[in-house]
């Protein structure tokens, strides 16, 4: 009876899905100068098991979009998408020039420096949404990767 009820726990544990284990590894801000009313957020983000971005928000911004840049008839053009793939243990890259997070509607100029919050919301393969919470650092205009620069 024992291992019959230790096999029914076993399999269980193992179908909760672990999106509280999604990992946000330098998320940062590029700066703004005055009345500018958008910017980008970018980070790396590695989900245990397949998972999608869906969503984003901040208190900073009026709107908050998932956005991808994409090569159209030889023209760059940024657009909105309504998810970013997240394979199981694979670092997906948010990005300039890729898939970022756009924040418009800007509240205020955000300098470098500033601690811009960040909600992130993530929906595994069977469904099941988890909001995730960080706080992305500003750094300067010219930053183009998630490295320590203008710290």
């Amino acid at each position: 009876m024992k291992k019959i009820l230790a096999a029914v726990l076993l399999s269980f544990a193992v179908s909760i899905p672990a999106l509280a284990e999604v990992k946000i590894e330098e998320p940062w801000v590029r700066a703004t100068v005055a009345q500018q009313k958008a910017t980008g957020a970018f980070m790396r983000i590695t989900a245990p098991q397949d998972a999608r971005l869906v969503s984003a928000k901040s208190p900073v911004a009026g709107k908050v979009e998932i956005h991808e840049m994409v090569l159209e008839n030889d023209v760059m053009k940024m657009r909105p998408v309504a998810a970013v793939e997240l394979p199981a243990g694979k670092p997906v890259e948010l990005k300039p020039g890729g898939h970022h997070v756009m924040l418009l509607e800007l509240k205020r100029p955000l300098s470098p420096g500033d601690d811009v919050p960040i909600s992130l919301v993530v929906e595994g393969s069977d469904g099941k949404r988890e909001t995730l919470e960080l706080a992305a650092p500003v750094r300067p205009l010219h930053s183009t990767s998630g490295g320590n620069h203008g710290r």
